[in-house]
C-alpha cells in the first residue's frame, strides 16, 4: 500500500485521493498532471479540500465519493459520482469506504462568487485488504469517536481555529487508539499554525509520523 501526503488534508492511498487540494495548495509540491487516480473521496464542499477535483476526475476519468450533495452537485457538471451519508458503508473494487459524521461546514464558492451548501461534512474510514485508515476531515472533538475503532493509520487535524487544536487532537488519538498517526490541516497559512512536536509530546505512547507534502508513509 502506498500513502501520500500532499499537504494541508489531501491524502493519496494508491489508486484514491481524499481533498484533492493540489495546484492552488501552497504546500504541494505535486502537478495535478502527474496524479494519477481512479477515485476521489471529499469530506466536504470547502475550496480547500474541493481542490481541483473536477479537474482531476475529467483527467483519470474518476468517480467523486461524497455526501449525496455533493455527488449531486458534481454530477450535474458531467462527472461520474457515488453520494453515500454518515454512517453509510459501500464495497468498491479497492475495498471498503464508511462515512463517518464530522463537525464541520461544507459550502462550496464557485467561480462566479455564489456560495452553494452542499450537506454534511463527513471524514472517511477506508478499509484496503486488512488495513483500515480513517481520514477525520475537518472536525471538532465529539464524542462518538470513541467508537471508532481497529484503525492502522488515522489522519487528524490539529491546526486549530477551523478544526481541532493539538489539546483535542490529541484527545481524539487517544480514543481512537491508532497505530499511527499523521497530523493534517496545519501549517498551510499562519492562522492554523501548530507545533507537531507538542503534539507528539501529548502523544508519548503513539507513534507519531508527521509527514512533509510529498512524503511518503513507510511504515504500515
Amino acid at each position: 500500500m502506498e500513502i501520500i501526503y500532499h499537504g494541508h488534508s489531501c491524502v493519496q492511498i494508491n489508486n484514491i485521493i481524499i481533498d484533492p487540494w493540489i495546484s492552488d495548495n501552497p504546500m504541494c509540491k505535486t502537478k495535478l498532471s502527474d496524479i494519477k487516480v481512479d477515485y476521489i473521496l471529499l469530506t466536504h464542499g470547502h475550496n480547500d479540500h474541493v481542490g481541483d477535483t473536477f479537474e482531476l476526475a475529467q483527467q483519470n476519468d474518476a468517480l467523486v465519493i461524497s455526501n449525496v450533495e455533493i455527488a449531486e452537485y458534481f454530477e450535474e457538471l458531467g462527472l461520474k459520482t457515488f453520494g453515500m451519508q454518515p454512517g453509510g458503508q459501500y464495497e468498491f473494487d479497492f475495498g471498503k469506504v464508511k462515512m463517518t459524521p464530522a463537525i464541520h461546514g461544507s459550502s462550496y464558492t464557485q467561480a462566479d462568487g455564489v456560495n452553494v451548501p452542499l450537506g454534511l461534512a463527513v471524514g472517511f474510514i477506508v478499509t484496503i485488504d486488512d488495513k483500515r485508515i480513517y481520514h477525520a476531515g475537518d472536525t471538532a472533538l465529539f464524542s462518538d469517536m470513541k467508537l471508532i475503532k481497529d484503525i492502522d493509520v488515522a489522519f487528524v487535524p490539529i491546526g486549530d481555529v477551523y478544526t481541532m487544536g493539538i489539546v483535542d487532537a490529541a484527545e481524539c488519538v487517544k480514543w481512537l487508539q491508532p497505530k499511527i498517526v499523521v497530523p493534517i490541516h496545519y501549517n498551510t497559512f499562519d492562522l492554523i499554525k501548530a507545533d507537531v512536536n507538542e503534539f507528539k509530546n501529548m502523544l508519548k505512547a503513539t507513534k507519531v509520523v508527521a509527514l512533509g507534502p510529498g512524503e511518503r508513509l513507510n511504515s504500515l
